[in-house]
């Protein structure tokens, strides 16, 4: 709860920083600026649930694919907000990512190792904030 409390902070740092440097950068990258913090946080939320999912695969194995979806939707989402190419890469990272723990687990992984999945996500939250 604390790590979520601590995201929601930073996101609403970096968009109070959007819109005070907003006289200098068009509305229309603020808009995708705090689009793209804003996906980033949900995946961040996603991320978390997707751990706490592996934690607990052996009570409910179906949590993991749903975070998985919670995490693919999202990159849908980003992916067609951004021109940046650091987005964009981040993103592909995490596509990836995802990808691997979801064969994993199709192949009988009940505890993948979900470390690139975060590691990728962090990446996407610091190319995200301003």
């Amino acid at each position: 709860m604390a790590a979520r409390r601590h995201r929601r902070t930073a996101m609403l740092a970096a968009a109070a920083a959007l819109i005070a440097g907003g006289t200098t950068v068009g509305c229309s990258a603020v808009d995708k600026a705090l689009d793209c913090v804003q996906t980033a946080d949900s995946i961040a939320d996603s991320v978390t649930d997707l751990q706490q999912a592996v934690d607990n695969a052996s009570n409910d194995p179906g949590q993991a694919d749903e975070a998985l979806a919670s995490i693919d939707q999202n990159l849908d989402e980003i992916g067609d907000k951004t021109d940046n190419a650091d987005v964009s890469k981040a993103v592909g990272d995490l596509n990836k990512a995802v990808d691997n723990v979801r064969t994993a687990i199709k192949n009988g992984d009940e505890t993948p190792d979900i470390t690139p999945v975060t590691d990728a996500a962090g990446e996407l939250t610091k190319v995200c904030t301003p």
